[in-house]
């Protein structure tokens, strides 16, 4: 397996799109995300901590995590009922304080001026997807390159929102990698075939070592990866 330096000696040249996933990826808000879980399961006499949230997360599509969350902490209420309450307090978070993750904003302006094409892959709404960009202001980027697990009718760990937003982008998954913070994120990335970059900056982060998964500890190390023209 090739270590660290050896890979960066081998950036990809032929690499024309970059597919982010959105969350805990471009914007920082996985520790938001979870207090809201924290939040509104409280509400109905739970006892989760912030930092049990964290350490069980996996992304992955709502529903499930919710099912998950319900189990481990013991409560009955339903999935229906959670999730608007949940969608309503991520929305309350995020205006209060939503961020880009560190390096962002000038990894995707270096990105753009040397001419790469990016979109997300998301397993959330396109509603929520914007809204979060829109919050970051990093929603230029990606105007009218916002791809949904609603629209594919699949949620990662699946790969097909994978192949639908390549397939969108005009590109096959050879020209394409993959960027996603989660472990289904990445199992998604595994499944397509897609090279995947695992964004590990949560202490939390699990170690995924698989030849076709190159770990990140700050996002502009992308760069590093990828054989780009000059701006």
């Amino acid at each position: 397996m090739m270590n660290e330096s050896d890979d960066r000696q081998t950036a990809q040249s032929d690499i024309r799109c970059i597919i982010f996933d959105c969350d805990g990826t471009l914007v920082d808000s996985e520790t938001l995300c979870n207090q809201a879980l924290v939040n509104v399961f409280n509400r109905f006499g739970a006892q989760l901590s912030l930092e049990e949230c964290l350490r069980h997360f996996q992304g992955g599509k709502l529903t499930d995590i919710l099912t998950e969350t319900r189990v481990r902490a013991g409560i009955r209420v339903s999935v229906d009922t959670l999730e608007p309450l949940y969608r309503a307090e991520c929305r309350r978070l995020f205006e209060q304080g939503l961020s880009p993750i560190p390096g962002v904003p000038e990894l995707l302006a270096t990105l753009d001026a040397r001419g790469c094409e990016m979109c997300i892959a998301s397993n959330a709404p396109v509603s929520k997807i914007e809204h979060t960009l829109s919050l970051t202001r990093l929603l230029p980027y990606f105007d009218g390159k916002l791809f949904s697990g609603f629209e594919a009718s699949s949620w990662k760990p699946e790969p097909d929102i994978l192949h639908f937003a390549a397939m969108h982008m005009g590109m096959t998954l050879a020209e394409c990698v993959f960027v996603d913070d989660t472990p289904k994120g990445v199992q998604a990335g595994i499944s397509a075939g897609i090279r995947t970059f695992h964004f590990a900056a949560n202490p939390y982060s699990r170690a995924i070592v698989h030849p076709q998964v190159t770990t990140l500890t700050a996002m502009p190390q992308l760069l590093d990866y990828l054989s780009l023209p000059a701006g």
